[in-house]
């Protein structure tokens, strides 16, 4: 609806306002009303007609609150605006070509008034408001930047060259595609990289290999007023950077029971280990518990001075099986959410460089595990080959296990 009143011309500025404005709508773009020119005091010289155009329409609904409150005037001098829901004001300029435009962002699920006020050739001021409404979602949806599931990446932070770029929405997302759009990755130098879902709520980007050592990445992801899909739309922009240190790579090799560290391309130390025992038992809820360490390239997620490991986290809770244990294992860095971790095994030292004893960890002696432990960070890989079973995507962080054309 569209109420408009005379004023006295007092030279009022143009402000800001909070609320968008349409008239009577006269085509999908906007919205227009006139006024018949004003008299002078003798009303003897009539002035021109004054045309007043609002954008959103009046009544408009389930507008975009990134769409601008545009509202122009023809035939007059548009003296004032204000835009406004709630009491709050939406910011707003006036161009030098005599157009009002929004320059603050709408909120979701408002009602918002626009005033307009008008002057004719004469002087004489015309008031007039409209109202529409923005979109209101079913759900907003905010995004948080990680390290993997278990850690926070942190902004400015320095991380390994297996660390992919890891987007979380706190609600699932329908549209993709949409998404993509507004989440835009720059990295020094420059670097080709691709978007990949891991599932509906984690979009994960990397480039075909390992970062070189160096590169710094910046991530902007600005969702506000993208419809994600059945009713869920973009919460506010978010941002983070961070740097890539050098490069450390671990290839731990289940036929030879040593592990060859990496540092910048360079072979810096040969540990032997023990893996993966094989073979498979079954699990309090019959499940299939497996005893291979996974093949292919994890990335450390986390490092922890100790790390209670229990047989019951995957199903062997009875204490009389064999393969039960329960201990608080040192010098622990995680390569999988399954449970496999790199560690300190003293009490293993004969089968390390010989035989495959472990649950599924990478057993390493003293001085060995101290060493690596001090040395490797999240986001270093350790490659893990020549055992029967295979790492997944979603087992931690395993991306790198897809070959870069079907990424």
């Amino acid at each position: 609806m569209i109420s408009r009143r005379k004023l006295i011309a007092t030279g009022l500025g143009v402000t800001a306002g909070l609320a968008t404005a349409g008239c009577k709508e006269t085509s999908s773009a906007g919205a227009t009303w006139s006024q018949p020119g004003a008299s002078t005091p003798s009303e003897t010289t009539p002035a021109a007609a004054v045309r007043v155009s609002v954008t959103p329409a009046a009544d408009a609904a389930k507008v975009s609150p990134v769409e601008p409150v545009v509202v122009t005037a023809e035939g007059g001098t548009l003296k004032d605006v204000r835009v406004a829901a709630g009491g709050k004001t939406v910011a707003g300029k006036l161009g030098d070509d005599g157009t009002w435009r929004s320059t603050g962002k709408l909120a979701y699920g408002k009602s918002y008034t626009v005033t307009v006020s008008v002057a004719d050739a004469v002087g004489t001021v015309t008031e007039q408001t409209s109202r529409f409404s923005t979109v209101k979602p079913s759900g907003v949806a905010s995004v948080t930047f990680q390290a993997n599931a278990l850690t926070a990446l942190r902004d400015g932070g320095t991380y390994g060259v297996g660390l992919p770029v890891m987007v979380n929405f706190s609600r699932p997302v329908k549209n993709r595609d949409e998404a993509e759009k507004s989440m835009v990755v720059q990295t020094t130098p420059a670097v080709e990289g691709r978007w990949r879902w891991i599932d509906g709520q984690n979009a994960h980007w990397r480039p075909a290999k390992y970062w070189t050592p160096g590169t710094k990445i910046s991530v902007q992801v600005d969702l506000f007023g993208k419809n994600l899909g059945k009713g869920v739309y973009g919460g506010a922009a978010a941002s983070t950077n961070f740097t890539i240190g050098p490069s450390r790579i671990a290839v731990a090799d289940s036929r030879t029971h040593r592990m060859k560290v990496y540092i910048d391309g360079a072979m810096v130390r040969d540990i032997p280990i023990s893996m993966g025992k094989g073979g498979t038992t079954t699990g309090a809820d019959g499940q299939e518990v497996s005893y291979w360490t996974r093949s292919g390239p994890h990335v450390v997620m986390t490092r922890e001075p100790s790390h209670r490991m229990t047989s019951a986290s995957y199903g062997v809770t009875d204490e009389k099986d064999p393969n039960f244990y329960d201990e608080v294992i040192k010098l622990c860095l995680r390569i999988s959410y399954s449970g496999e971790f790199v560690h300190l095994a003293d009490w293993n030292i004969p089968a390390h460089g010989r035989v495959n004893t472990s649950h599924g960890c990478i057993n390493v002696g003293p001085a060995h595990a101290r060493w690596f432990y001090d040395t490797f960070r999240l986001g270093d890989v350790v490659d893990v080959r020549n055992t029967p079973r295979t790492m997944s995507l979603t087992d931690g962080i395993g991306d790198w296990t897809i070959p870069w054309d079907k990424w």
